[in-house]
């Protein structure tokens, strides 16, 4: 059971949340932070894209979005900032929180974001690709790549249970960022093994996001839901501009 301690009460507050899921992954591993988030009154979407390509992942969270009554802040992890960079220039998004994401100026994808600085010391064989074009990290070099902190029979089960991803995803540019019209928060996981955290930081200080650094894997989510919730809950209380 995960502690909920109220968040600070604001006269109008967002309260609409819609969360992106990263690639070799689904949106279950979000349940934590949902249940901090609602348990304080917010509205909680989680999109399962289909990580088919970059632009169904973004049609996939527009039609989320579509679906909001007011306001929302869009959420995104790892190659979910991808899609929030686009799919955040949505009229129903009001703010952008980035935890442990790429966070894509214009024209830039996520195979040249993450070639341009890699993660010391990693292992460059652990992505493998099916005949049919899919990506997959290797069961074997999961938990350390993706959730060293976890317990291992969860890490070893995100593993079994992850989302393959179309290779096109990966190479496909963006268009004119969110963040350049919209306010952005980010979460630096500073033990993270699949986004070098000097990177996370790079993008985030390009973007004048606002930096939370939290000690975590690239699973914050999993391992520090209420660090992550509070961030969000931050970005939720912002003034709507």
């Amino acid at each position: 059971m995960v502690a909920v301690a109220p968040f600070p009460a604001f006269a109008e507050p967002i309260k609409n949340v819609v969360i992106v899921h990263g690639a070799f992954a689904d949106g279950s591993g979000w349940r934590k932070v949902s249940d901090i988030l609602s348990a304080n009154g917010y509205r909680v979407s989680i999109v399962q894209e289909p990580e088919t390509s970059l632009a169904d992942d973004v049609a996939a969270t527009r039609r989320v979005l579509a679906l909001q009554e007011g306001p929302a802040v869009l959420v995104g992890h790892s190659y979910g900032g991808m899609v929030i960079t686009e799919a955040g220039r949505d009229d129903k998004v009001a703010a952008l929180v980035y935890v442990a994401a790429f966070q894509p100026e214009r024209g830039e994808t996520l195979a040249a974001l993450g070639a341009s600085k890699p993660v010391p010391g990693a292992d460059p064989h652990a992505i493998k690709a099916t005949p049919d074009g899919y990506l997959y990290l290797d069961p074997k070099a999961f938990p350390a790549a993706f959730a060293a902190d976890l317990p291992k029979a969860e890490a070893d089960f995100l593993a079994r249970s992850q989302v393959f991803t179309a290779k096109g995803a990966f190479t496909t540019a963006v268009g004119e960022p969110a963040w350049k019209a919209k306010p952005s928060w980010a979460i630096v996981a500073t033990q993270d093994r699949s986004i070098n955290p000097d990177l996370e930081r790079e993008m985030a200080k390009r973007a004048e996001s606002r930096v939370r650094e939290v000690e975590s894997s690239h699973a914050v989510y999993l391992s520090r839901p209420e660090a992550v919730a509070e961030v969000i809950a931050e970005a939720a209380t912002a003034p709507v501009k």
